[in-house]
């Protein structure tokens, strides 16, 4: 007997759909998942010494108070790190000098020295420093001559001494990244740490650690979350919006479904005429219905021309948060339910017309026909379409900002857009874009249990 050869064909149609998941859904997925749950900037390691070759000897917490010990330069690798934004903020530089000179004792000499030593004298055409003079060392006693250093250091051995006012070359100029030795307000934890990493106080002996370079995993982002002035409003109001749009939107999308189906003279035209929003952006309706609200708009123009007002009516105003919703209402309504229509549309045509038609031959009435017909067999149409919906009004967003702007009535996928884009609060956006996933998911599975097919429901 022949064993049967396994086709590889199936296997290397399935894999392009495969890589565009984990390309463009699980590892964005995963990635928004992470910054909700996850702070990369939890902890700042403290070194035993003011070099990024330094061992780790503790780690404090994003926000800890310190005091300040002692501070000291580190040589950067790469000095054009101070123009990259990111790694600069709250950067602290110096910038020695490589001079050569004559000596205290009229020998050559040549050393290290910091900027503030130099009066720059010459200067090449992009700035780079040629040479200049030591400056005096104005009301002080003692040694008037400068030290030079074997390395860029305050620390590094001295190799021998300047006078003032002699003039001297440039070698080399190197940038310097000022390190703190700070010391934990609570637990005295003791050691070194980068100044970007730290926030100095007014009195330049306090501070706190403003940001670290190792992660940790935290519920911090979801707790700003919740405690947002504006995530109880945004909740609320779009729940309730879910509320008042889905019953609206399923009854009008099935009487529109129904007509279609009845195969009526220009059925066709009622198709085209109830599909014609879904041609239409969220934000142009939003922009259609405020025109329609506004002051000067079409309902204040009806209602003068019929008499029922005298003057015009502010509809969308912060007084007025009734007509808002009232109106985002509307606008959802006109705009969204064709989505619901079509799929309905689509389950009908897949219900027998000779089931129908015994049915009528039986002395069914219309009504008892859709009742126990028409919506049982529609239910897989139904649940698509109610879960579709319904992810979609967690979404809902150009058409609140265009009719509300966004602060008078909010709603979820609104408060992560403030989040990232206005407050650059990229974790707490993440947080409220994981909120708004596991309500629709959660909506979907209420929706695949309580509204099943008949052969999907198994007896007792």
């Amino acid at each position: 007997m022949k064993s049967r050869r396994r086709s590889l064909v199936p296997y290397f149609l399935i894999a392009p759909a495969l890589l565009y998941l984990a390309a463009f859904f699980a590892y964005p997925m995963f990635q928004g998942l992470l910054l909700a749950v996850y702070d990369d900037e939890a902890t700042l390691p403290l070194l035993d010494g003011p070099t990024v070759d330094g061992a780790e000897v503790g780690r404090l917490s994003q926000g800890s108070g310190i005091t300040i010990s002692d501070r000291q330069g580190n040589r950067l690798a790469d000095a054009d790190v101070v123009d990259n934004d990111e790694f600069a903020t709250g950067l602290l530089t110096e910038q020695w000098f490589q001079v050569s000179g004559e000596g205290i004792e009229g020998d050559e000499v040549s050393g290290w020295m910091p900027e503030s030593r130099l009066r720059v004298r010459d200067e090449a055409a992009d700035g780079t420093v040629l040479g200049g003079t030591i400056r005096p060392r104005l009301g002080q006693s003692g040694d008037p001559s400068t030290a030079l250093r074997a390395e860029p250091n305050e620390s590094a051995a001295e190799i021998g001494r300047i006078g003032e006012r002699v003039a001297v070359t440039v070698d080399e100029t190197a940038v310097l990244e000022v390190w703190f030795q700070v010391v934990d307000a609570e637990t005295g934890l003791e050691g070194w740490a980068p100044s970007r990493f730290v926030e100095v106080f007014s009195d330049d002996e306090t501070g706190r650690i403003d940001r670290g370079t190792a992660g940790e995993f935290t519920t911090k982002f979801i707790r700003k979350m919740v405690d947002d002035r504006k995530f109880s409003s945004a909740w609320r109001t779009t729940l309730m919006l879910i509320g008042m749009i889905l019953p609206l939107q399923f009854v009008l999308a099935m009487a529109m479904a129904l007509v279609i189906d009845a195969r009526l003279r220009f059925g066709s035209g009622f198709l085209y005429v109830f599909a014609l929003p879904m041609g239409m952006s969220d934000l142009a309706v939003g922009i259609l219905f405020f025109s329609i609200f506004s002051g000067n708009g079409l309902l204040n123009s009806f209602l003068e021309a019929i008499g029922v007002i005298d003057a015009q009516k502010l509809f969308l105003t912060a007084d007025t948060q009734g007509w808002i919703l009232f109106a985002i209402v509307l606008a959802e309504l006109w705009r969204a339910t064709s989505i619901v229509m079509v799929i309905l549309v689509s389950g009908l045509q897949a219900i027998p017309r000779e089931t129908l038609e015994a049915a009528e031959l039986f002395g069914a009435s219309y009504w008892q026909r859709v009742r126990h017909i028409v919506l049982p067999l529609l239910k897989p149409s139904i649940q698509v379409a109610l879960i579709l919906r319904t992810i979609l009004a967690f979404q809902v967003f150009a058409v609140v900002i265009a009719l509300s702007g966004g602060d008078v009535v909010t709603v979820l996928a609104n408060e992560t857009f403030r989040q990232y884009f206005s407050l650059r609060n990229n974790n707490v956006a993440s947080a409220y874009a994981v909120f708004i996933l596991l309500l629709s998911i959660a909506s979907a599975v209420f929706y695949l249990r309580a509204v099943r097919a008949q052969e999907e429901v198994r007896p007792s």
